[in-house]
């Protein structure tokens, strides 16, 4: 614990949360996932409480624990969500200009040296990462590879099958 009279500092805020990076898209998302939960979810989980409760004895009712259990969960992601938002840095792509360079938010062409294999990612915030859409987390392995690096940089990226070596063919800011 920190002296009365000393000067805060970060550590004594838990608090305190750093930015957390995301792109417009994903913004949006987590704006309309937490007004579904405010305006949907958490009225439908007060009604399944409500018709569980006119049921009687509430030891025994497996409803009213599934209801309640659903009501902390979706209390916890609204919590969670306006944390986020909160804290959230949007960053708008196409407004970057970052000299080439592979940042957040910007599209990145690769090459497999070893098989030829060709993809194309965006670097995205944790919460709007998904593979199958070509949206890899700024957290990932590949992605922190490529921070900083330029078309024609070969990246290293330990994968689960071994080291692989991506040749970045050309990074867009869109």
């Amino acid at each position: 614990m920190a002296d009365p009279g000393s000067t805060p500092t970060h550590d004594d805020t838990p608090d305190t949360m750093a930015t957390i990076p995301l792109t417009r898209r994903g913004a949006e998302m987590l704006k309309e996932e937490l007004h579904r939960l405010k305006t949907v979810e958490r009225h439908a989980v007060i009604q399944a409480i409500a018709e569980a409760r006119a049921q009687g004895d509430l030891s025994e009712n497996a409803e009213y624990e599934a209801a309640k259990d659903k009501q902390g969960f979706i209390e916890g992601r609204i919590k969670e969500l306006e944390g986020k938002l909160a804290a959230a840095q949007v960053i708008d792509p196409a407004s970057i200009d970052a000299g080439g360079k592979v940042v957040f938010g910007c599209t990145v062409d690769l090459e497999d040296e070893g098989s030829g294999q060709k993809v194309t990612y965006q670097i995205v915030g944790d919460d709007e990462a998904d593979l199958k859409l070509g949206l890899i987390s700024i957290s990932s392995p590949i992605a922190r590879a490529l921070i900083g690096k330029e078309a024609g940089d070969v990246a290293e990226v330990q994968a689960p099958g071994g080291l692989r070596h991506w040749e970045i063919v050309d990074v867009r800011y869109r």
